[in-house]
């Protein structure tokens, strides 16, 4: 009995933000393709297609424009996982280094909202792709009963396992990735008969705004959407772990499946503009339409259990995230209160909204600004140093790191002004709260002009941002490793 009592403790990780013991961190970096893998091998990723050729491109731009997207921007996550490795510790713990102890509330209120943004919209996902299924199986997809099941099921899966915490995720990953890597394939050969090449390669080309729009949302929806938790999987590595190493793992797992998938995803929304038109709306539901009813069961669990692993992976880092804002409870409480808040915003969406995907991608949009331009300095911080982080300073107002680093949070300011002047809201009507976007681009051609979509502020804040901290603390880095 006394080895059982000893035991159970171990089902629930403890550690919230504080630095994991030397002892505990055991991971290889190879450890690192299951998370990653096992949260993008979704078949949403097949979405994406319907919504690159959305910018009016052809199939081949589109496919280039995808595949340097999603690799490049789980690259980016990469980089950000060597400070997991160096410091032990959360990632937004981590940016304390580049933002001081308090300043680093500025990036991390962005960061949660994201993370939460990012659970809960899975979430819905799961929830109208259940009820889309049951209906194409000559169920009630409409009934509500149906829909409160599907919202309790999915949101205690997600909150039992983001609990439980790194390891059970873990082990749970990489169960997922087999499960959801087979399933996938199997949709892959049995909708393949539906892709018309003739029509997808008889797509016009589009211009170079309307490329660089698709590539800047796919960056979003991709790799960037994950760049704030990327650390927070690999501060179990071991110290002694290759950074290259860890960065080319965070890289393949990231976008191996995605890469296939949206690619995959370009021939059927390329082949028939109404499934297109479809996917906007229910994403999952719309690409089971063209399935055989005997495979309709084995694909809805396994869209939903891939959806899931992507929000468990979210609800896990926002919950650390809250921590690090300064929230005194312990981890296991505040990944419970994010899970809360949760699936109050599914069952809002679900029961109550009659649009979300607009307003989705316009809240994407809008925090990826100041997102890419936290990624920016903390890229730079990171490439910069050369030792391992003071694990004390980042605890302490008072060490190294100090409260406030006012460079840092100045450039996130004024890059993220200049960032939201260059991006434009989508949805004007489905979104009107955002339609304050875009006040500098009268520079390029204005709101109506070719570059009006292509959202360069992401890509202005984080370039910004990189160079601005490369250049501007580089000595303040240098003193901070010489103390």
């Amino acid at each position: 009995m006394s080895d059982k009592i000893a035991a159970a403790p171990a089902l629930i990780e403890r550690a919230g933000i504080e630095i994991i013991p030397e002892t505990d961190r055991t991971a290889k970096p190879r450890d690192l393709f299951w998370p990653w893998f096992a949260a993008n091998v979704s078949v949403f990723g097949m979405s994406y297609g319907s919504f690159v050729l959305g910018f009016g491109i052809s199939f081949w731009q589109a496919t280039v424009v995808s595949v340097i997207g999603i690799v490049v921007s789980f690259l980016l996550c990469g980089l950000i996982a060597i400070a997991g490795k160096r410091g032990s510790a959360p990632t937004m713990v981590l940016s304390r280094a580049a933002f001081g102890v308090q300043g680093q509330k500025v990036p991390g209120v962005v960061s949660w909202l994201t993370s939460i943004g990012w659970e809960t919209f899975l979430a819905i996902m799961a929830v109208l792709a259940t009820a889309t299924v049951i209906t194409q199986l000559g169920g009630d997809g409409d009934s509500v009963a149906l829909r409160i099941i599907a919202t309790v099921i999915v949101a205690a899966l997600i909150v039992v396992a983001s609990v439980l915490g790194y390891h059970t995720i873990m082990k749970l990953q990489s169960v997922l990735t087999w499960v959801t890597g087979v399933v996938t394939i199997l949709y892959i050969i049995l909708a393949a008969p539906a892709i018309d090449f003739a029509g997808v390669l008889s797509r016009p080309d589009g211009g170079i705004g309307q490329v660089i729009g698709a590539l800047v949302m796919v960056m979003t929806g991709f790799g960037l959407g994950w760049i704030n938790i990327a650390a927070d999987w690999s501060r179990y590595q071991k110290r002694t772990a290759s950074d290259g190493a860890i960065v080319m793992w965070n890289t393949v797992g990231g976008s191996v499946a995605p890469v296939i998938l949206v690619v995959f995803g370009l021939l059927l929304a390329g082949s028939d503009d109404e499934l297109s038109a479809a996917i906007a709306g229910d994403p999952i539901g719309a690409l089971a339409s063209i399935l055989p009813i005997w495979v309709l069961v084995p694909f809805l669990l396994t869209a939903v259990l891939a959806l899931v692993s992507g929000a468990v992976l979210g609800i896990y880092s926002s919950g650390l995230t809250l921590l690090s804002l300064g929230i005194r409870i312990p981890r296991p409480s505040a990944a419970a209160i994010d899970g809360i808040i949760l699936t109050i915003g599914t069952v809002v969406v679900v029961f109550f909204a009659t649009d979300f995907l607009g307003p989705f991608q316009s809240f994407l949009i809008t925090l990826g600004v100041p997102l890419a331009s936290w990624a920016g300095i903390l890229i730079a911080d990171i490439l910069r140093r050369r030792k391992d982080y003071d694990e004390a300073a980042l605890f302490d107002d008072n060490g190294r790191y100090g409260a406030w680093d006012w460079t840092s949070i100045g450039t996130m300011l004024v890059a993220s002004v200049i960032g939201w002047g260059f991006v434009i809201n989508n949805f004007a009507d489905a979104a009107p709260w955002n339609n304050w976007q875009g006040y500098l681009l009268g520079l390029i051609g204005g709101k109506d002009g070719e570059w009006a979509y292509a959202n360069l502020g992401v890509f202005f804040a984080l370039v910004l941002s990189f160079a601005v901290t490369w250049f501007a603390r580089a000595g303040r880095i240098r003193r901070q490793e010489q103390s």
